[in-house]
């Protein structure tokens, strides 16, 4: 049978299970990646499993989150961070050396590799023909320590690319598209692999882009063969030892196809508050905008800012808009310098920012209340910039310039018309500059055994979750909407620093729901607790989606909400919950949903019999006296992490039974 090149790089890392859609399996991980806001998690989680060095063929752990420093949180972290690296044996790339993703794209991704990453948007890899995916913390320290990594076998999403981009037309503008047919919701337990001719008139950076994004229709990850364009990056990146080409076999069997013709794409954008919301740039044109900024993983390549650089040669921004530039990388930085990008992109008006992710997570750069913010990144759920209410749509460089200079959203088409503005078209490189200093390498291990880790007193060891109880009496605390996301569960923007002091950060959980003068969320929950009553959340379509943050588990669990009930809920995110023993349960009928409410008492006899062997529990809603059955959709490994407390407590039971 024709495989696909998904279905190829699982054959060649499959250690358990069938590649039979639907089916669970283990892979082996080839490589992991941590940053910041979820590495002093994943790596306190690795050291707590008894985890010595790490076993993987690479680990790099990066610093690009919380990079501010306002106090001393974050300071703690990245000394733990590399001092722990030193002993584990993994990399350390140092605050200021650039995002995770385009460093690993740059530096460390390989074709056919498996990649693990504590960040959704570990994706971005599939850029070089990797099967890269993001996952919460705990299994990436389980990876770390050589455990093979669990999903459900996915179907594959094959997606024709045919013709070639127009002027000012962007990547960007593809995976918009995309997320135009998919939306984020529906599509858990898949995989979106690009094919056809228009896939070799992209480059690593815009396919890049177009990975990158994908975490956001929800899918387990992206690809794109590993072809002549991807050579020509590896080569130009130093890396010629990692070339090789891989694709799909002709006539590959694909569960379903999308064709996309890049020629008949135009610039898009999504509009607040969701990345499915798209419409057309020439729909917005005139919106007045008062804030811009280019950067994030998704846009933040050497070929994304010197297209900026070029276009504002000789101009400046509207005196009315705030402008900003984040490179993705050192790297980068260092190569707009040496040419006359960096003082062009000064000159007209704009504000460098640190590589790192910054604004995109809500670390500085919040637009003012009311007005209108372009963004190229990835993300736009409601108060995600820090601001409350915000008003952010996702762009392309392209339009986000061409807006930037006019003041007003602008089809950045009518350039040439309105300024005389020809698209740059700026060429990848022949050579990047490479200079890795602010990368660690690890050293051998009787050298690690003498490191010390520093720890400082905001490093927070995390509890581990207690046992499920035979039966369970819970009551619901937050009955929530469809596209409950992880910034709405656990905020980031300035509560990210506690991420290493879960008992400090839990007390934001839920953060948006909370009310003046009332008691907060984690306050209930903790009343609940002492009482011996389990909290529930029950929520929606699509609970859980966006990031990857394990802390919207691991902190709910501290607090302890023993299950979710939602009509879906999101791949990493139910993951997660197993990890840290939260039940995560599914309505049979969604309109049960609608019949219970906010303070509901629920009861679940026998929770433990239906974990060990059911598919189907029936919870009594013992307030409106009805009952209603849930899905305990779970594979045999699910089931066993429940029943063992979680995966820390069950990856500790599997070690010392051998």
């Amino acid at each position: 049978m024709a495989k696909t090149l998904t279905y190829k790089i699982l054959e060649k890392h499959l250690v358990e299970g069938k590649l039979i859609a639907g089916e669970p399996i283990g892979i082996r991980i080839d490589q992991t990646l941590t940053q910041d806001a979820t590495g002093t998690t994943a790596f306190l989680l690795f050291e707590s499993m008894g985890m010595r060095r790490v076993q993987t063929q690479v680990s790099v752990s990066y610093v690009d989150h919380n990079m501010s420093q306002f106090g001393p949180e974050n300071h703690n972290d990245h000394l733990y961070l590399q001092t722990v690296a030193t002993k584990a044996g993994a990399w350390h790339s140092r605050a200021g050396n650039g995002i995770c993703h385009q460093v690993h794209l740059e530096r460390f991704g390989k074709p056919g590799a498996t990649l693990l990453g504590s960040d959704s948007h570990t994706p971005t890899g599939g850029a070089l023909g990797m099967l890269a995916i993001g996952a919460g913390g705990l299994d990436v320290a389980v990876a770390m320590g050589g455990g093979a990594f669990y999903l459900t076998c996915p179907k594959v999403i094959g997606v024709k690319l045919t013709g070639s981009l127009a002027e000012w037309v962007a990547s960007k503008d593809v995976i918009l598209k995309l997320l135009s047919i998919l939306t984020t919701k529906g599509n858990v337990g898949c995989v979106v692999e690009y094919f056809g001719d228009g896939v070799k008139t992209l480059s690593v950076p815009q396919r890049a882009t177009i990975t990158n994004m994908g975490a956001e229709l929800g899918v387990t990850t992206s690809i794109f063969p590993s072809d002549e364009n991807t050579s020509r990056f590896l080569k130009a990146q130093q890396r010629a030892e990692d070339c090789q080409p891989l694709s799909a076999d002709e006539f590959a069997d694909y569960d379903r196809i999308i064709e996309i013709d890049l020629s008949e794409l135009e610039p898009l954008a999504a509009c607040p508050s969701s990345p499915e919301n798209i419409k057309t740039v020439a729909e917005l044109q005139g919106k007045k905008t008062s804030q811009v900024v280019v950067g994030s993983c998704t846009n933040s390549s050497y070929t994304d800012l010197m297209t900026v650089a070029e276009v504002l040669k000789g101009r400046h921004i509207d005196p009315m808009t705030e402008f900003a530039i984040a490179p993705g990388s050192r790297q980068v930085l260092t190569m707009l310098a040496k040419t006359d990008a960096l003082a062009n992109l000064i000159a007209a008006g704009a504000r460098i920012l640190e590589s790192g992710c910054g604004p995109c997570i809500g670390q500085g750069f919040s637009p003012a209340d009311g007005v209108v913010t372009l963004r190229t990144f990835n993300r736009n759920f409601a108060g995600r910039t820090g601001t409350p209410d915000d008003n952010a749509y996702l762009v392309s460089p392209e339009t986000a310039v061409a807006s930037a200079i006019m003041g007003e959203i602008t089809d950045p088409r009518s350039l040439r018309e309105l300024l005389g503005i020809k698209h740059p078209h700026p060429k990848l490189p022949t050579t990047f500059l490479v200079d890795d200093s602010m990368i660690e390498e690890p050293i051998d291990a009787a050298e690690a055994s003498k490191a010390q880790v520093l720890r400082g007193p905001t490093i927070v060891v995390p509890e581990s979750p207690n046992p499920l109880p035979t039966s369970l009496a819970g009551k619901v605390l937050l009955k929530c909407g469809d596209k409950i996301t992880t910034d709405h569960i656990m905020p980031a923007g300035p509560f990210l620093k506690y991420r290493s002091n879960v008992p400090e950060y839990a007390k934001v959980v839920f953060n948006c729901f909370n009310k003046p003068d009332q008691p907060t969320f984690a306050q209930r929950c903790l009343e609940l607790k002492a009482d011996g009553i389990g909290a529930v959340v029950v929520a929606g379509l699509s609970y859980g989606q966006g990031s990857s943050r394990e802390h919207a588990a691991l902190c709910p669990m501290y607090l302890g909400v023993r299950a979710v009930i939602a009509r879906s809920i999101e791949r990493i995110h139910k993951a997660n919950l197993i990890n840290f023993a939260i039940v995560p349960l599914e309505f049979v009928d969604g309109r049960d949903y609608d019949r219970i409410q906010p303070e509901d008492q629920l009861h679940i006899d026998n929770l433990l019999d239906s974990i060990r062997g059911g598919d189907r529990v029936t919870v009594s809603d013992t307030t409106a006296g009805f009952e209603f059955a849930c899905r305990l959709d779970l594979s045999t490994r699910d089931r066993e992490i429940l029943l063992a407390a979680g995966l820390l407590n069950y990856t500790r039971k599997k070690a010392l039974h051998g």
